[in-house]
């Protein structure tokens, strides 16, 4: 077997579990999520650090993936990280595909495209920005407003975005108090945002 296949066939797998989707435009809907080691990006008020180093999570087969995701009634997989375009996900999108369902990622674009998708969620970061080739793909745009100035970031890949785009603001749950009036009073003046609000840590489900 070579190097390309087993990339392919075995994954670092932080953690995966059957939960509620908590952000963005299917918020509140089951959805299995697949949450892969490894990442770059170095976002500072990350919430999941411990995902960035991807050898320090169990490389686990797209056979064993796919079986434990069997075992919930779910029809929506998320595959999240970490970034998980680090890794090719081609197999891994196509198997879940034969099993009848559907194929979500969350990405912040810095990395090229692999897998087939039923619905791509851009969640772009200062500090590595998504590749431009990533953008005509993009079902939905959120971006974590950690200060102001995040504001006008959000609006320079709104507007590169397909028209279809849905676009969220996210406040950062640490600043969530003081940020979210921000984003409330920015939405009422630009009405073509949403908010998009972390439901999962209020209902504290994974």
């Amino acid at each position: 077997m070579t190097n390309v296949q087993t990339d392919i066939l075995l994954l670092p797998v932080m953690e995966h579990f059957y939960t509620l989707q908590g952000e963005g435009y299917h918020q509140g809907k089951a959805a299995y999520f697949i949450r892969l080691g490894g990442c770059d990006v170095g976002c500072v008020w990350c919430d999941v650090k411990e995902s960035w180093d991807a050898g320090k999570h169990s490389f686990i087969s797209l056979e064993n993936i796919v079986n434990e995701v069997k075992q919930t009634p779910t029809e929506i997989v998320v595959i999240t990280g970490g970034e998980p375009l680090m890794h090719n996900l081609d197999v891994l999108t196509q198997t879940l595909h034969q099993q009848g369902l559907r194929t979500h990622i969350e990405t912040s674009g810095a990395y090229p495209m692999s897998g087939s998708w039923d619905w791509v969620c851009l969640s772009p970061k200062k500090f590595k920005a998504p590749l431009p080739a990533i953008l005509p793909h993009v079902n939905e745009l959120k971006v974590v407003v950690f200060n102001k100035s995040d504001l006008d970031w959000a609006e320079q890949f709104a507007s590169q975005v397909p028209a279809s785009c849905k676009l969220y603001l996210q406040p950062e749950w640490g600043k969530a108090a003081q940020i979210t009036p921000l984003i409330i009073d920015y939405i009422k003046a630009n009405p073509k945002w949403e908010l998009s609000l972390q439901i999962h840590k209020y209902i504290n489900v994974p």
